[in-house]
């Protein structure tokens, strides 16, 4: 049979649609201590028809207006205890709340506040902004079914001064970089680690630190960047039994030493540039 393209048979794949960049601070107040919570969700959802696309037909459609004031009514009632907890409340909240809902997903990240210290004791109510990498999940969840819950950190970065090099390397003859056993390991970090289950979960104890770093008296030595990521994501599965699967990419900086000769200096490694990636 042949078909013309008038009557071929056409197929939406992807009738997905949401809410972005819902920017909310949550203050919970325990006296006179407050703790915070600052995030940016987005909210996206698929519904069983997609009239609204070949018909014209909206009324079906949840407005992104109302998706939004629901993720706000939900920080106000349920609070944010962590960010994947407040996932799984949005995503919740759509399937049981919209028949029509066939699948929910949730991205929420957050602002890396930190509680103030003056002399070592907490401030009760003020905090510090501190870049230190950007915490962020996703939670998916389809009508009867489980949520899938991802987690993860981004924009992290990291740097030893001792323990690190790159030796043995393949060589043939567009090879110029030099063999070494004492670099600066400096790289932006982006880590994300898959849950198999949502019960009983501490989200907050996976820790990437550790695995690169080493020991805080003498720290450990690190032969590749691709030996370190395996080192990190090997201690995240041995940490959290519930993490099935991990992604980590490591952007490399690299240092080098700066040559000092010209201006009648020795540099006894102390001054190097640096280039990202």
């Amino acid at each position: 049979n042949s078909h013309s393209h008038e009557d071929t048979d056409l197929e939406i794949l992807n009738a997905e649609y949401g809410k972005n960049m819902i920017k909310l601070l949550r203050i919970r107040r325990d006296g006179k201590k407050h703790c915070i919570k600052e995030v940016e969700a987005c909210v996206h959802l698929r519904l069983d028809s997609v009239n609204e696309y070949t018909q014209g037909d909206n009324s079906a459609v949840i407005p992104t207006d109302t998706m939004k004031n629901a993720v706000i009514a939900l920080a106000k009632c349920n609070g944010i205890e962590t960010i994947e907890q407040f996932a799984l409340d949005i995503c919740n909240y759509f399937i049981s709340s919209y028949c029509h809902v066939m699948y929910v997903k949730a991205y929420i990240q957050e602002a890396p506040w930190r509680r103030l210290e003056q002399n070592g004791v907490p401030h009760v109510h003020s905090f510090i902004f501190v870049p230190e990498g950007i915490r962020f999940c996703e939670v998916e969840q389809r009508q009867d079914g489980c949520p899938l819950i991802s987690s993860g950190i981004k924009d992290l970065k990291l740097k030893k001064t001792a323990q690190s090099g790159f030796e043995g390397f393949h060589r043939d003859k567009y090879t110029t970089l030099p063999e070494t056993t004492d670099r600066i390991l400096s790289a932006e970090l982006f880590c994300k680690w898959c849950y198999s289950e949502c019960q009983d979960i501490d989200f907050d104890c996976v820790c990437v630190l550790e695995a690169f770093s080493g020991p805080p008296d003498c720290g450990e030595y690190s032969p590749s960047y691709q030996k370190t990521v395996n080192d990190i994501q090997m201690l995240i599965l041995a940490r959290v039994p519930q993490i099935e699967e991990t992604e980590i990419i490591l952007n490399n900086i690299h240092y080098f030493v700066t040559d000092l000769k010209k201006l009648g200096l020795a540099n006894e490694k102390e001054v190097r540039r640096y280039f990202k990636y």
